[in-house]
């Protein structure tokens, strides 16, 4: 498993972002290992500098937890696989997805490991030197307010390519289809796609531009946005054509009313306590605590992600080694998270909700 749930990928050097060909790569690359949990007594006979090294270690591993396959990532790996596998060949009206829901249930994170997957896929069926020129996967943001010429330019920005200011939109498009068509490009990710208001001209002039794209490069077009159908993305003329090519993936909170929603949502705990390198934390822990996770993160799987990162990160600072519901509570979550709170409920010990 690699990556992080919940935001919006790996850690990179802030002129590496993923919207580069170079941050895109190292993100792919990326192979997290867990830190070697040392025995208490063997880190007390460590260097000052050592300890303070493998502390830092464990803190930036617990920062970036691995990847837990949600059942929202294993749908848009499945229907994207599917659309890729499909459009090969395909001269036009090509089909893609579009995975929409609020902040915070990992669309990001779903729709980059779409690319992830499908990258290192064609990594193994193109292996050294066939693969060494091979893009298979652009990742660009649609930027707020976007016109034509700026979302043009984000595309040339992931392949490197550089304009003046007085260059013209069919030489910055020419060069991105160019260059994508020489580095065999088959699967665009589009974020943040919400930024993107077809009730404006330049919203709508930025719509057909996507669809200029779709139609000059051989590649299969995937979107993530907040709550898009709310945005209008599918009002009027160019929202009916995208409805009609798109497949619409609901990216939600996980719910907890019926016992096989809690039954998923233990799982997901359980496989996050799973990966904790922690010295004194009882495995179960947080299990036992699901319920009152739920209610401190409304079922979004960002915020549980930070919770719970957030709490390993005090339990080495503090030198306590351990999650329990006390820490838990030091940490702070995102506004929406409180919104959505329900009351909370006196914990019994029946439940497990207690401190560890």
């Amino acid at each position: 498993m690699t990556g992080h749930i919940g935001d919006d990928a790996d850690a990179l050097p802030a002129d590496e972002p993923l919207t580069t060909k170079e941050g895109w790569r190292r993100f792919v690359d990326y192979q997290p290992e867990p830190p070697t949990l040392l025995d208490p007594v063997a880190v007390k006979g460590l260097s000052r500098a050592h300890r303070l090294g493998v502390e830092e270690a464990r803190r930036d591993y617990h920062g970036q937890l691995p990847l837990v396959n949600t059942p929202t990532i294993r749908q848009v790996l499945r229907t994207g696989r599917m659309l890729a596998q499909l459009n090969r060949g395909q001269v036009s009206a090509r089909r893609g997805l579009i995975l929409s829901g609020a902040s915070g249930t990992g669309k990001t994170t779903a729709l980059t490991q779409l690319g992830r997957t499908h990258e290192r896929a064609i990594g193994k069926r193109y292996p050294g030197p066939a693969g060494h020129n091979r893009i298979p996967v652009v990742y660009v943001t649609v930027p707020p307010a976007a016109t034509p010429r700026m979302l043009a330019v984000e595309f040339a920005r992931f392949f490197g390519l550089e304009f003046g200011s007085r260059a013209n939109m069919p030489d910055i498009v020419n060069a991105v289809c160019a260059t994508a068509a020489r580095t065999n490009v088959d699967l665009v990710l589009v974020d943040e796609i919400h930024n993107l208001n077809l009730a404006t001209r330049s919203g709508a002039e930025v719509s057909d531009q996507l669809k200029y794209f779709a139609e000059r490069l051989p590649a299969t077009f995937a979107y993530a946005g907040i709550e898009v159908e709310a945005q209008g993305l599918f009002a009027g003329v160019r929202g009916r054509q995208i409805a009609g090519r798109f497949t619409l993936i609901g990216s939600t909170a996980f719910a907890y009313g019926t016992g096989e929603q809690r039954q998923a949502w233990h799982a997901l705990v359980a496989s996050l306590e799973g990966m904790l390198h922690l010295h004194r934390h009882k495995p179960g822990t947080l299990v036992n605590l699901s319920e009152y996770l739920y209610q401190r993160t409304g079922g979004m799987i960002g915020t549980l992600s930070q919770l719970i990162r957030g709490a390993a990160i005090l339990a080495i600072d503090d030198g306590s080694e351990k999650i329990t519901r006390a820490l838990l509570e030091e940490i702070p979550v995102d506004y929406a998270a409180t919104r959505s709170e329900p009351p909370r409920r006196r914990p019994s010990a029946g439940r497990g909700e207690v401190s560890a």
